[in-house]
């Protein structure tokens, strides 16, 4: 089967071969769907997204640089998770670009993240007087380049 599909908006079209069998395309599927468990009987822990940004004096007291409160100027994502009984051992978590998935004996959490991050460059730390896991992670969005120049 061949379709052909165009676009308004740049006036070109574009023509895939398709395998009859298959139901969608690869592309079609959200990244992250393959961890998706809805019999899971798990709960999900409280859990809350932060943004963070790395400012100098520069930036508080003066305003040389272009940065300003919002979460478009912030380079990190901070993610608390509260783990109350759980042990260190017991967390399973894993990281892609776009989501975040960790689970214990007892919890399961399967977070979309609101922008994409660096996987493989992450920090995690379990604060076992406070029964939080904190994960910060790197975002890397497409133009940084303007915010962070």
């Amino acid at each position: 089967m061949t379709v052909r599909f165009f676009s308004s908006l740049t006036g070109t079209s574009e023509v895939k071969s398709e395998n009859r069998k298959t139901i969608w395309n690869t592309e079609e599927v959200p990244e992250g769907s393959e961890f998706d468990d809805i019999w899971d009987p798990r709960e999900q822990p409280e859990y809350e997204i932060l943004f963070k940004q790395q400012v100098g004096t520069e930036d508080v007291f003066f305003g040389m640089s272009r940065k300003d409160p919002s979460t478009a100027c912030c380079e990190d994502m901070v993610i608390k998770i509260k783990l109350p009984e759980t042990k260190v051992s017991d967390i399973t978590l894993d990281i892609q670009d776009k989501v975040l998935d960790l689970r214990t004996p007892q919890k399961k959490l399967l977070l979309h993240l609101p922008c994409p991050v660096d996987s493989k460059n992450g920090k995690a730390r379990f604060l076992s007087e406070e029964e939080i896991l904190e994960v910060t992670l790197r975002m890397t969005r497409e133009f940084d380049f303007i915010n962070f120049a």
